[in-house]
C-alpha cells in the first residue's frame, strides 16, 4: 500500500483483514497521526454493548504497563534500575540468594524461569479457564525469595521470557511504594494517561468482553490473575488501547514523557545470531518504514496484538474473543498490516 493511501483505502483493507477473523468477535483499531480508525466484527450475534466499546483482555501485553510504571518511578528518583528486587521485597532480612535486579526482571534477563516450579500442580485443574486464579501474591514473593542452590543462567546473561519475573517486579515495586500494585499502576500510569476505561479485574456485567475457547462457542470465565496481576491483569477498550500507544507515539504529550521515551531505546539482542533486539518490554523490529514495536498477548479466551511504528506515527490493535487455531489466516494479514499500511 502507498504511504499516500487515501483514509478510505486503509479503512478498506481494515476491513479486509478484519473479514478474516474467525471469532466470535473481532476488533482491528488504527491510529495514523491521530487519526483513529476502529472497525468491530467476529462471527457471533453483535453483544447488547458495542465491540467496540468493550474492554478486552491483552494478557501479556500488559507488561508494558508494568514497565512504564517501573520506568516512571526510575525517572522520578524513586527507584534504580539496578536495585535489587529481594533487598527491596525483603529489607530487614535480606537474601543472598536471588540478585536479579529490577533492569533484569523487566528485561527478561532474570534467570527466572516463566513460572514457578510450584506453580502448575494447582494450575492443571482449571488450565483452559483461570490457571493463575490460584496461586496468590504471597507465593509469587516467596518463590521468589526462596533460596536458589543453582540458578539456570546467571541474572543477565540470558533472555528468557518469564511471567513469575514480571509478577515479581509488580510485588516489588508495590512493597517499595506502600500501595498494592493495581492502585499504584492506576495513580501512576492510568490517570496520568487519561485511560479511564482500563483496568486490572474484571468490571460489572456488560463491561468487558466475552472470551471464547477454541471451538469459537464455549464461553470463558473472566480472566483472575492471582498473584500474577502485573504479568497480565489489564483488561481495555479498544480506545484505550489506541491512546496508550499515541502515548508511545508523542511522548512529550503526556506527563510520562521521559518514562516513555526510555522504553522506545533498544536494550538488548536476543535469539541466534541475536538477531531480535528488545526495548525495555516491546519487541522492536526492523521494516522498510522503520521499526516497529508490539506486543502480543493472550488468555484462556482472548487474543491481542499492540504494536505502533514511530517513524510514520501510526498504531494497530488486534483484538479477538478466541485463541487462534492452527493455519487461523488473521494472525498473519495483522502482521502484514504492520508492514503495510502507511
Amino acid at each position: 500500500m502507498s504511504p499516500a493511501a487515501t483514509a478510505g483505502e486503509v479503512r478498506a483493507r481494515l476491513a479486509e483483514t478484519l473479514a478474516l477473523a474467525d471469532a466470535p468477535d473481532a476488533i482491528l483499531g488504527y491510529s495514523r497521526r491521530g487519526e483513529r480508525v476502529v472497525l468491530s466484527g467476529g462471527t457471533a450475534e453483535p453483544p447488547a454493548q458495542p465491540r467496540e466499546k468493550l474492554r478486552y483482555e491483552i494478557g501479556s501485553a500488559a507488561k508494558t504497563y508494568n514497565a512504564l510504571l517501573l520506568a516512571d518511578l526510575v525517572h522520578s528518583g524513586e527507584l534504580r534500575w539496578n536495585d535489587r528486587a529481594a533487598d527491596l521485597l525483603s529489607p530487614r532480612h535480606p537474601t543472598g540468594g536471588q540478585r536479579a535486579t529490577l533492569t533484569h526482571l523487566v528485561t527478561h534477563t532474570s534467570g527466572l524461569p516463566r513460572l514457578p516450579a510450584d506453580f502448575y500442580r494447582q494450575a492443571v485443574p482449571r488450565w483452559t479457564t483461570n490457571p493463575y486464579a490460584g496461586y496468590p501474591a504471597e507465593r509469587v514473593v516467596a518463590a521468589f525469595l526462596r533460596p536458589v542452590r543453582r540458578p539456570r543462567h546467571r541474572p543477565g546473561t540470558r533472555w528468557r521470557y518469564s511471567n513469575f519475573g514480571a509478577a515479581v517486579l509488580g510485588h516489588t515495586m508495590a512493597a517499595h511504594s506502600g500501595l498494592p500494585w493495581e492502585e499504584l499502576l492506576d495513580r501512576r500510569v492510568l490517570r496520568p494517561l487519561g485511560l479511564a476505561d482500563t483496568a486490572t479485574a474484571p468490571g460489572d456485567p456488560g463491561t468487558d468482553a466475552t472470551g471464547h475457547r477454541r471451538d469459537g462457542t464455549t464461553e470463558v470465565p473472566a480472566l483472575e490473575m492471582g498473584g500474577f496481576q502485573a504479568a497480565g491483569a489489564v483488561r481495555a477498550t479498544p480506545d484505550d488501547l489506541l491512546t496508550f500507544l499515541e502515548a508511545q507515539l508523542r511522548p512529550e504529550e503526556t506527563p510520562l514523557a521521559a518514562a516513555l521515551r526510555a522504553l522506545r531505546r533498544p536494550v538488548l539482542r536476543r535469539g541466534i545470531g541475536h538477531r531480535h533486539t528488545h526495548t525495555l518490554t516491546w519487541f522492536h523490529h526492523p521494516g522498510s518504514r522503520g521499526p516497529v514495536l508490539f506486543h502480543a498477548g493472550a488468555t484462556s479466551g482472548q487474543q491481542a496484538l499492540l504494536a505502533f511504528r514511530p517513524e510514520t506515527d501510526t498504531a494497530l490493535v488486534a483484538l479477538t474473543t478466541r485463541r487462534f487455531r492452527v493455519g487461523d489466516p488473521f494472525p498473519a494479514a495483522v502482521h502484514a498490516l504492520l508492514d503495510d499500511l502507511p
